[in-house]
């Protein structure tokens, strides 16, 4: 049985992810030598299109009738990639980061102090509010 195909699933042909983003498979062809998009090759060199690639082929047209030439969309589309892919790793870390809270409980973990220092304090636990009062006065010009 094959993989379940999801938004990254290679399986247009040009012909076809073309008409779905209502542009001709010519333009495809430079966006693909350009590298603003980069569809996955078969064994014959076939390019094949996936529902990502078919969205980001939109995005494409949609900046371009912005008036935003090509390079810039290019740049544009390196950034969102950078983006969702920092995003992603930020995920896992936060993951990572719960599992090893919840497999050591009573660890020590960190904050920020009253002035900006770092405490150490028991998990769980909070830093103590301080109670002191700051009075600003503003300087007299004379």
């Amino acid at each position: 049985m094959s993989a379940p195909l999801d938004e990254f699933s290679p399986v247009f042909a040009i012909a076809v992810a073309a008409e779905l983003a209502g542009m001709h498979p010519q333009t495809l062809r430079q966006y693909d030598r350009l590298g603003l998009v980069s569809p996955t090759r078969t064994a014959g060199q076939s390019r094949r299109y996936s529902m990502r690639d078919v969205a980001q082929l939109r995005e494409i047209a949609s900046l371009s009738a912005q008036g935003l030439n090509l390079e810039g969309i290019k740049r544009i589309l390196e950034l969102e990639n950078q983006v969702a892919a920092l995003s992603g790793r930020v995920r896992e870390l936060e993951h990572a980061l719960a599992d090893e809270l919840l497999a050591r409980p009573g660890r020590r973990v960190f904050a920020a102090g009253g002035s900006g220092e770092v405490v150490s304090i028991k998990a769980g636990s909070r830093v103590a509010k301080s109670n002191q009062v700051v009075v600003w006065r503003p300087l007299r010009r004379g």
